[in-house]
């Protein structure tokens, strides 16, 4: 780019940001700006932790059946104290499902069965680009899990963490644990639902403070991500008292997927006699004999618990 050229769009955005807060100044309106990319490069001191973001588009919401068609990763680097260093390596590729996309993923997406024919990701390079990671981080670790580790193995070897169910977002006065609503709520926007602007978008969120706290949203997210959990089972509660369960954000499992036909819960490990106590004198009315399961970040999320 000519040097008058950047001048030129240099001057336009110092204008720019001149009337966004000439607006906000009025407390009329809230300007949203876009976030900037973090930039691939920086080389990390021997002995770093590294971290990757990861986000997968597919061909649907089933984690049993359904294909990935894009898998995008940012390996970054970060600090003792949870505070990100910077963007080391990025990762994109496209694969080519074994049925044609539907055209309600392509309208999410933007992903055609023109761009992914032919398409394969590489195994070798997705072990490669992973292998030296501390942890694995995904905005919806539940379904961007059970996808990468049926398509990778590697990723089942690897602690995950989620930042969107491993902050309790209500808390901390967020409206909405979405990606998208998260970063307007700090003035961000971006270009959703393609796998590495996703990705973009989450380590901009996990770079940022986490309101009240001296904390960034990444060592929140970490803080949480290195505790226990413990899944207790309901095992034949009267029905009469399901209700009860679901307000106590019990979920339903049908058994079909080898688990027990049950309402769980998972809860934090310094919950557990509370929430024992109240099975057995709201639920079963007597001292019972309570399934519970515990789990890390090594496990966490995985189709295989």
């Amino acid at each position: 780019m000519r040097s008058s050229e950047l001048k030129r769009k240099n001057m336009e955005s110092g204008a720019n940001e001149i009337l966004a807060r000439q607006l906000e100044a009025s407390g009329q309106y809230k300007v949203l700006r876009r976030i900037v990319p973090h930039s691939a490069g920086f080389r990390p001191d021997s002995g770093r932790k590294i971290g990757v973001v990861l986000d997968v588009e597919t061909t649907g919401l089933d984690t049993l059946r359904d294909e990935v068609i894009e898998l995008a990763m940012l390996k970054f680097a970060y600090s003792d104290d949870d505070r990100i260093l910077g963007l080391v390596d990025v990762f994109q590729a496209l694969q080519e499902p074994s049925s044609p996309i539907d055209p309600k993923i392509t309208a999410l997406t933007r992903i055609t069965n023109e761009m992914v024919k032919g398409q394969a990701i590489d195994p070798q390079a997705v072990d490669r680009f992973v292998t030296d990671s501390n942890v694995i981080l995904a905005h919806n670790g539940d379904f961007d899990r059970k996808f990468a580790e049926r398509s990778w193995p590697v990723f089942a070897q690897k602690p995950w963490a989620c930042s969107s169910s491993g902050i309790a977002w209500r808390e901390y006065g967020f409206a909405s644990a979405k990606l998208d609503q998260l970063l307007a709520a700090y003035g961000l926007f971006y270009d959703a639902h393609r796998a590495t602007d996703d990705c973009q978008a989450l380590l901009t969120l996990l770079d940022l403070a986490l309101p009240r706290v001296s904390a960034t949203i990444l060592a929140s997210v970490l803080e949480r991500a290195r505790r226990k959990t413990i899944r207790i089972w309901a095992q034949r509660a009267p029905f009469d008292l399901k209700e009860t369960l679901k307000r106590r954000n019990y979920r339903w499992n049908d058994g079909t997927d080898g688990r027990p036909k049950s309402w769980y819960r998972d809860i934090e490990e310094e919950t557990l006699e509370s929430e024992l106590r109240f099975l057995e004198s709201e639920i079963y009315q007597f001292d019972a004999d309570i399934l519970r399961q515990e789990f890390t970040a090594l496990d966490r999320y995985s189709n295989r618990i």
